[in-house]
């Protein structure tokens, strides 16, 4: 069985003549040079079989029907004929065809949405298990057409598991939690938007990498969702979806009732709050009669749950999905249920060990209808965990893994980062249950423990941003994502190529470019901002985004590094710790327990060490951290002159967007290397063996400068500062000017100026040599940038901006003058002057 096609045949190459704003996404359909006998050899008519205008099969024609106009510039008719012939291309669905056509067709097995895709030429079958299956085998010889692929092909393929869904985090009030592109699709002040136009455009392409439901609304709900006004808007939004084969569903808030419905209680053992989510569920179900069913987030992190009333989390799941039995719905029950205000002094204290101890006791109590959606690892979306235990521990209970499309704690869309490598580790990980091989992909398919559901969903949270999700380059994890739904034994390097050649077109340069960049960004990524299994060292308390290890520990979170000057990470070995380790299958904890069989990756995941613990690579902890850092940054730097390369093969604005964003994305991996080596150094006071942390000879820290105006200023924490300080205007109306004597040779420099851009200003700034203008610039980042902004002076609003092949001699007098404005006091941390290429 072939999952997805990987044949490609290059034929012509075209070059980008207009601008693109990633609005079609992998959907462009660009020209491929096929010249009269290449139209002629290709089918000259579209043929379904009873097809109702609204159905899959009709938006599958009429994909076709404008795919090929634009990818070989022939118009094909649509003819409802009663069987399909030569010189057509024949969609339909298994039934149809045997049925209409009086003949069964030599198809493999299928099963779900799976399809038969058959192209000899100018012949083509496509065949569905269903009418999804038939849409998306369209999409498939649309995909196969525009990598300039007329190769015949002749394959089946049905999906890995029957649940590929996504999770929208949009409010009501049309804000996005954690969604890094602009407002939501669905919501406005309360209500479903009237003109629902994009959200035709987001159903295409999810359905063109077979998605089958979305969850349009928070986890962490808002009861008004189920107002009469706003079920009809719901109805709505089905409608838009329904055509493309896409069940929509709905976060619910587990105390409705009350807040809602009026009721004094909220307990799901309560026969009158069962009765009024029966009536709820039944008033959806008249409004949406293929609603997909409902997602629950409950008993966590503030969230109302069953616990409220001393119920099971599986009576609370309950309630639901008894409620959507009758409609043939599915209730997916989040797993991220932890207590976010244990005591860090107690030694045992482990939020990794709350799923676990949470579900495995329910295993077996929640009705067949739920399936029980669980993070990939034990913590949260990091940038490297082991697999959750969880999966380990249920035999009884339909399962789906919890993806992050939306990189909350990885870069938010403004940093390269190419999930599918961190997935498939995942997904490919043996847990070896009962000694048995049990592979991640095969429990949540169902496979492993026979299990009737089970499946994917992924937090994408796309908006209104052209781009969908606010980056060009972060498209290939939606892509991805829905590639290894359908198919987790895709490799991620085929699936980026498909997906590069889709985005950005065929030229070998680009695709060479695009896939080294983007296969080498998540290990860069992991180096510059966590890594040793230390998790994303993020500031955890506020926005998620920027360098803040001291926020890990000393609270309730649990996102603990238990650092201190002389030792680093969690002891989660059952000998002495916390017990984690214990929660896997005994081959897998075997490893774990063990620090010598631990890899490397993992240390300080499960093992509690000092800074001079030497890994298997035979370097000590903290010398790894310092040399990772500095590597993951000099990566990122490198992705920039790699794109730049690129000028002229990639149309213009998409070209400048990306490069605008690598740009950022360089100058705040500097921010993140030295705010973590800064941070680790002064905590251990162990020295870099390479001399490189805290020593920057190209650099002058502006409270160094002779200042008018402004004054320094100590930023908080310290580390996200070069020198640990910064300047800001004595006022928000006093315009700062900061000078110094240039003490490096004569020559060629790259003029960067750190600076802190805050939310609700946007200051200007300017520099100059001697009194000439060398570049001015405005803080606009919150208009420019999709993550969270910040309105501190921190590591999430520090950034660079570069002046290239500035020439200077000895003694020339810099000049930097700040404007304020708003809160934002025009803060500077320092100049760097840098000879060519050489990284700060």
């Amino acid at each position: 069985m072939m999952c997805w096609s990987i044949l490609t045949a290059f034929l012509g190459l075209i070059s980008f003549a207009t601008a693109e704003n990633g609005f079609n996404g992998w959907l462009r359909y660009a020209p491929v040079h096929c010249d009269k006998r290449c139209q002629r050899a290709l089918p000259s008519s579209i043929v379904t079989l009873n097809s109702t205008g609204t159905s899959p099969l009709a938006t599958a024609a009429q994909e076709l029907q404008t795919g090929l106009e634009n990818i070989i510039g022939k118009h094909l008719p649509i003819k409802h004929a009663s069987c399909g012939r030569r010189g057509s291309i024949l969609v339909a669905t298994l039934d149809q065809h045997s049925r209409v056509c009086n003949r069964s067709a030599d198809v493999p097995a299928l099963s779900g949405d799976g399809f038969w895709l058959r192209a000899y030429g100018d012949t083509v079958q496509i065949l569905g298990k269903n009418e999804k299956g038939a849409l998306y085998g369209a999409f498939e010889y649309l995909s196969l057409l525009a990598q300039a692929n007329f190769t015949h092909v002749d394959y089946s393929t049905s999906p890995h598991a029957p649940v590929r869904w996504v999770n929208q985090w949009d409010n009501m009030d049309g804000s996005i939690e954690r969604g890094y592109a602009g407002p939501s699709l669905f919501f406005r002040e309360g209500r479903i938007v009237e003109d629902l136009s994009r959200v035709k455009q987001y159903a295409r392409l999810l359905a063109s990498i077979r998605i089958n439901g979305i969850v349009v609304n928070n986890v962490n709900a808002n009861a008004t969702l189920l107002t009469a006004q706003n079920m009809d808007g719901l109805a709505r939004i089905a409608d838009v979806f329904r055509p493309y084969g896409i069940k929509i569903g709905v976060s619910l808030n587990f105390a409705s009732p009350v807040t809602l419905g009026g009721l004094g209680t909220y307990d799901p053992l309560d026969p009158s709050v069962a009765a009024w989510w029966a009536n709820v569920t039944d008033e959806l179900y008249q409004r949406i009669p293929d609603m997909a069913g409902y997602l629950v987030k409950a008993s966590s992190e503030g969230q109302p749950g069953p616990d409220t009333y001393n119920r099971t989390l599986a009576e609370g799941a309950n309630v639901f999905a008894k409620a959507l039995q009758p409609h043939g719905g599915i209730l997916m029950f989040r797993t991220f249920v932890y207590d976010h205000h244990i005591n860090e002094s107690i030694w045992t204290n482990d939020r990794a060990n709350a799923q676990v101890d949470f579900f495995k006791k329910l295993d077996g109590q929640f009705e067949e209808n739920v399936i029980l959606q669980i993070k990939f690892g034990p913590i949260d979306f990091q940038v490297r965990e082991p697999v959750s235990p969880l999966f380990a521990n249920l035999y009884q209970t339909n399962m789906a893994i919890e993806l992050q499309v939306t990189q909350e704690y990885l870069g938010q869309q403004d940093h390269l980062v190419y999930l599918s490598l961190l997935w498939k580790e995942i997904l490919d990980f043996d847990l070896r249950v009962d000694h048995q091989p049990s592979l991640v992909r095969d429990i949540i398919s169902g496979q492993r423990f026979d299990r009737r559901l089970g499946g994917w969903a992924a937090v994408v949270n796309a908006g209104t941003n052209t781009t969908w999700l606010g980056s060009h380059l972060a498209m290939s994890n939606l892509y991805a994502y829905g590639r290894l739904a359908w198919c987790p034994t895709d490799g991620s390097q085929e699936i980026l190529q498909d997906w590069i050649r889709l985005t950005f077109g065929r030229d070998q340069h680009v695709l060479d470019t695009i896939t080294d960049m983007s296969m080498k960004s998540w290990p860069a990524y992991e180096n510059y901002t966590g890594n040793l299994g230390i998790q994303t060292l993020t500031d955890i308390l506020y926005t998620h985004y920027g360098p803040n290890p001291a926020s890990q520990d000393n609270n309730g979170w649990g996102q603990w590094t238990r650092a201190d000057h002389d030792t680093i990470g969690m002891d989660r070995t059952v000998k002495n710790g916390t017990g984690n380790a214990g929660q896997y299958p005994a081959e897998i904890a075997q490893v774990y327990e063990d620090i010598d069989s631990t890899p490397d990756s993992l240390l300080l995941w499960f093992h509690h060490v000092p800074y001079t613990h030497r890994l298997h690579s035979g370097k000590t902890v903290i010398q790894h951290f310092y040399d990772a850092h500095y590597s993951g940054a000099e990566t990122a730097h490198h992705f920039l002159s790699q794109w730049e390369s690129l000028g002229g093969q990639i149309d213009q604005q998409r070209f400048n967007e990306v490069k605008s964003r690598l740009t950022y994305q360089a100058g705040h991996s500097l921010v993140w290397r030295d705010a973590i080596n800064n941070f680790y150094w002064n905590l251990s006071g162990i020295s870099d063996e390479n001399g490189r942390v805290g020593h920057h000879p190209w650099r002058v820290e502006a409270e160094s400068m002779a200042l008018d105006g402004y004054e320094p200023y100590a930023v908080s924490p310290f580390e996200a500062a070069s020198g640990y300080g910064a300047i800001v205007t004595a006022s928000n109306s006093t315009i700062g000017t900061a000078q110094t004597t240039l003490e490096f040779p004569s020559g060629t420099y790259d003029l960067g100026v750190n600076y802190y851009d805050m939310y609700g200003g946007k200051s200007e700034w300017a520099v100059y040599l001697n009194d000439r203008l060398v570049g001015k610039w405005e803080g606009n980042s919150e208009d420019t940038l999709g993550h969270t902004p910040s309105i501190y002076i921190d590591g999430h609003s520090a950034t660079r901006i570069t002046f290239r092949d500035v020439y200077i001699q000895q003694g020339d007098q810099l000049k930097i003058t700040g404007v304020p404005d708003g809160v934002e006091p025009a803060p500077l941390d320092y100049v760097v002057l840098l000879p060519p290429s050489v990284v700060d």
